[in-house]
């Protein structure tokens, strides 16, 4: 090979002979300086990457010196981050355990280990991060309390929902409505006869028509024409407690039949032993006449309880009164 050379300063042209040797040896030089300079490359942006150069750690990406400072580096902040989320978790599962005791005492479940956690607090000052041992075992302890609160919560279920039945199943709510009320429970001037007679349960005064509805949920059991009662409804709600509706114009009930607490069962009327229409309402326990007042009473709340008595406090006109 042929190298042509000018030099300037001779003013003539020198032809260089480049034998295979030479060449070989211009190679090797210029590829040692090439390692050379990536070798110093490569060094100074494994340095830079493990002092957490972002520029760097993406340059290395993958490489043996940036991949194990990368992964810890995004295990904790993972870590870090699932920490947080479960101290979130159980400050919500305190405020579930103290509504849990609230809630049981209404449902009458009494649990001694049933507690809400005492309340905490104070300065905060940073304590070292939750390892990943640490935080396994904490939520295997949140699972382990999940499942008793689990029972605890189907145990409140079934027994508010007893209570709920139970309650439908009492004669509470008003067998009429916007109605006045006439003769109570008690001793009284019979009507008919002029002389003292007990009185076995409360008449509500109402226009003739006006729906009479079962005042708690049950069975009919009873369903005639009484000489006294007239058309007379009565209702079995379970526990020997019986409630009878007289008097009545029309019925809408037969004997057997299953009635709903508030269901329209017949109307007002005056059939029977009566001067005028109106509802004769008893409750019975065990077969003996109770006054059905305190019944109705636990059923219309503090609220209407004070209105019915602003209403007792008023005097009522004569043309108002309850025909005996």
């Amino acid at each position: 090979m042929q190298l042509i050379i000018t030099d300037p300063r001779l003013a003539r042209t020198r032809v260089v002979e480049l034998s295979a040797a030479r060449l070989g040896v211009i190679a090797l030089f210029a590829l040692a300086v090439l390692i050379a300079a990536a070798a110093l490359l490569h060094l100074g942006v494994s340095a830079a990457a493990r002092h957490g150069w972002s520029w760097a750690v993406a340059w290395v990406g993958e490489g043996a010196e940036g991949e194990p400072a990368a992964r810890e580096r995004f295990l904790r902040e993972n870590l870090d981050l699932m920490a947080r989320k479960l101290g979130e978790l159980e400050a919500r599962i305190t405020q579930l355990d103290a509504l849990g005791e609230r809630v049981s005492g209404l449902a009458g479940v009494h649990r001694p280990d049933l507690k809400a956690p005492p309340g905490r607090g104070g300065v905060l000052i940073p304590g070292p991060s939750l390892t990943l041992s640490q935080l396994q075992d904490t939520l295997d302890h949140l699972e382990a309390g999940s499942a008793e609160r689990l029972d605890l919560f189907t145990v409140i279920e079934s027994r508010l929902m007893e209570q709920r039945l139970r309650s439908a199943m009492i004669p509470t709510a008003p067998p009429v409505h916007d109605v006045e009320l006439g003769s109570r429970f008690g001793w009284r001037i019979d009507p008919f006869t002029g002389r003292s007679a007990l009185h076995t349960g409360v008449d509500f005064s109402a226009s003739p028509g006006t729906p009479i509805l079962a005042a708690a949920g049950g069975v009919v059991v009873a369903q005639e024409y009484h000489p006294e009662y007239g058309n007379m409804i009565e209702i079995d709600h379970g526990n020997q407690l019986v409630s009878r509706y007289a008097h009545a114009s029309r019925v809408f009930v037969h004997k057997g039949d299953m009635v709903r607490r508030g269901q329209k069962i017949a109307e007002v009327g005056s059939t029977g032993r009566s001067t005028g229409p109106h509802l004769h309402f008893e409750v019975l326990v065990q077969g003996v006449p109770q006054d059905p007042m305190p019944f109705l009473s636990a059923g219309a709340g503090l609220a209407k309880g004070a209105v019915a008595q602003a209403a007792a406090a008023t005097p009522t006109p004569p043309a108002q009164q309850v025909a005996r």
